[in-house]
């Protein structure tokens, strides 16, 4: 317990959810998004055609149901995989959770994009995991640099979030997945490939996932409807290979038994009874305009010292300040003039990151995006 860290971003989101404040600091979907009328016409069909079903205790794998769809789902982005090796979870954070349990015993190390996933350091350091971080660019991860790492510190597994990463909002390139995958095959290595922000993408091309050319059952893919369908049914899943899901869904069966029958059975009305491709359509051009937004607000209002990443999906760009950028003192005179966003430190492992921060842009209209970026910037200009 020493070692854990609180989240920043939750204790931030405290002062974020005043109305006066304009956030640009939890990873919060655009609530006005959310199908409120489509999942509550799903969930009233689910208590109406199986009402005592869905309050009932269900299979620890997940809804049968659920699972095929899901199956059904990773097979059009080019992954193989059968309902059999799809385990549904409570989000995408419950996986690293069941992972890190499997794979990590204290002094234990797991490579990561350095920076990375704040609640993914989180899981891992509870269970008194070491971080090796892997040399990243604008391309995301660089593989050729996994071998010596692999040789050197015989990791158990390593976290990547190939798509809009976050906090980064990097992708990594089709080239390098594939040569991550051969490298994983090659080692043995497990890869943890989380996928939160996939089906989020509003410009450029689609890239396959790393599972797609995993032919040696080394990559965990997991994934979630957080951010497609809504955060609070917590519903996300884990594809893995027969011997590692056996050992992960006895993981599942001693944490909770199973994930909610009713928000399984709901999510999966939601999805065959609506057109996703509208649905997503929507989302995907809301954020693509309020990044759009974001970009021209920063370029109108930052300084030549300040860059930051021009991601083509998800939800956050990541700005790089001048050396000197204290990003936790800047977040104290942010907050009082009304302006949050999350200091870069948090995302790293181990030092470091004192002058990065990261700005969410979906959960902000155009209008406050603007205001906002107004505030921050003059903040940056009188140092």
């Amino acid at each position: 317990m020493r070692q854990l860290r609180p989240s920043t971003i939750r204790e931030i989101l405290k002062v974020a959810a005043q109305p006066e404040i304009i956030s640009f600091a939890g990873g919060l979907p655009a609530p006005e998004l959310f199908p409120v009328d489509a999942v509550r016409a799903a969930a009233d069909h689910v208590l109406t055609q199986n009402g005592r079903e869905a309050l009932q205790y269900g299979p620890s794998e997940g809804f049968p149901a659920l699972r095929e769809w899901i199956s059904d789902e990773m097979q059009s982005r080019g992954i193989k995989s059968s309902p059999s090796e799809v385990l549904v979870t409570n989000g995408s954070q419950q996986v690293l959770d069941l992972v890190a349990k499997l794979f990590l015993n204290p002094g234990d190390v797991v490579l990561t994009e350095n920076p990375t996933y704040l609640a993914a350091i989180q899981a891992f350091q509870a269970l008194e995991a070491r971080f090796v971080p892997v040399p990243t660019d604008d391309q995301g991860l660089i593989p050729e640099a996994l071998p010596e790492l692999i040789k050197k510190h015989r990791p158990k597994f390593l976290y990547t979030i190939p798509n809009f990463q976050n906090p980064t909002g990097v992708t990594m390139s089709g080239a390098r997945r594939q040569a991550l995958a051969q490298i994983a095959a090659a080692h043995g290595l497990i890869v943890l490939e989380d996928d939160p922000y996939g089906k989020l993408r509003y410009s450029g091309t689609e890239v396959p996932p790393i599972k797609h050319w995993d032919e040696a059952g080394c990559v965990l893919y997991a994934s979630t409807f957080s951010k497609t369908i809504a955060p609070g049914l917590r519903l996300g899943w884990v594809a893995a290979p027969a011997e590692i899901f056996s050992r992960l869904l006895i993981l599942k069966q001693a944490s909770d038994l199973h994930t909610s029958s009713f928000d399984q059975r709901v999510a999966f009305a939601f999805l065959t009874g609506n057109d996703q491709s509208i649905h997503l359509s929507r989302i995907r051009g809301a954020y693509g305009e309020r990044f759009g937004v974001m970009d021209a607000a920063l370029k109108q209002e930052m300084l030549a010292g300040y860059r930051w990443t021009k991601p083509e999906g998800g939800m956050f760009l990541w700005l790089t300040g001048p050396a000197e950028l204290d990003g936790l003192k800047l977040l104290e005179q942010a907050i009082k003039h009304q302006v949050a966003f999350v200091p870069g430190r948090d995302f790293f492992p181990a030092e470091g990151g004192s002058n990065y921060l990261r700005l969410n842009f979906s959960n902000s209209t155009p209008d406050r995006i603007r205001e906002g970026v107004r505030r921050l910037g003059a903040l940056c200009r009188a140092g």
